[in-house]
């Protein structure tokens, strides 16, 4: 009977060492959010990152007409399948479109986004330290409304890099090609460009990046370039929480003016 305890007592520990060395070896919270670029590390094994944009709003003012587009609910759900690839799904659960014409005239639309799907494949340090790379090939689905969906399916790849170049400062490259949908809601066109940002802690539990983002866009109805830049802050109280805010600055008269936003990211 002695022989039966000792065993299980050992058992116990011996499950339990286990358990404490996967709590340690767990990756450091590595969220989407914020900013424009996408990271090159995935979630762990078995493991789960709920993100989500409380509160969005963008500004866009052209000839006489401004636009003030609102979105609350962005979530995006992402999975660890194997210890270099996850799956992800997003879904903006609510946008409302406010629009003042020249004349003075105002029009709105509310409704939902679309869905957005995507796995993400590292092939160098998955947990996005030192050199990392990954592949991301991502698919929209057309099951939003006119106010903020595209209309249409898209598809595109994008290829996150990251470099520590030194202890305190890490250098993020997200080369991106798609199919975008047309303005006019049918069809697919060639889009593409890059995101280049620095990424910096500022504390133990608060980090800044400022990224800077060019894209071509070849739509039929008006090709346009859009440049823009981001600052972003995210703050961190606990290894599976992560609290963030960020603008966004139009850098051109083709680009949007200014976005700013709010979200929160959970490990789970």
């Amino acid at each position: 009977m002695r022989i039966t305890v000792q065993l299980a007592a050992a058992g116990l520990i011996a499950i339990g060492s286990i358990g404490v060395a996967q709590a340690q070896e767990s990756r450091a919270f590595c969220a989407d959010r914020p900013g424009l670029g996408t990271p090159s590390c995935t979630v762990d094994t078995g493991h789960i990152l709920v993100e989500t944009g409380a509160v969005d709003w963008t500004l866009e003012r052209d000839s006489g007409t401004r636009t003030d587009t609102f979105e609350a609910g962005d979530l995006l759900v992402r999975a660890g399948l194997t210890g270099t690839l996850e799956a992800q799904i997003g879904w903006t659960a609510f946008g409302h479109v406010r629009e003042r014409d020249a004349t003075g005239a105002v029009s709105h639309a509310s409704g939902t986004g679309d869905i957005r799907v995507a796995l993400r494949q590292n092939v160098a340090n998955p947990d996005g330290s030192g050199f990392s790379l990954a592949v991301m090939p991502f698919g929209t689905l057309p099951v939003g409304g006119e106010a903020i969906g595209a209309g249409d399916w898209g598809a595109g790849v994008i290829m996150p890099v990251h470099f520590d170049l030194t202890n305190a400062v890490e250098l993020l490259l997200t080369p991106k090609i798609e199919a975008a949908v047309d303005q006019d809601r049918h069809g697919r066109h060639l889009a593409y460009g890059s995101v280049v940002g620095l990424e910096t802690p500022l504390s133990d539990t608060l980090g800044a990046a400022l990224e800077a983002q060019m894209t071509r866009d070849d739509d039929p109805l008006e090709a346009h370039t859009e440049a823009l830049a981001s600052l972003s802050l995210e703050l961190q109280p606990s290894d599976d929480l992560q609290f963030d805010a960020g603008a966004v600055a139009g850098l051109n008269s083709q680009s949007p003016d200014v976005e700013l936003y709010i979200g929160i990211a959970r490990r789970f």
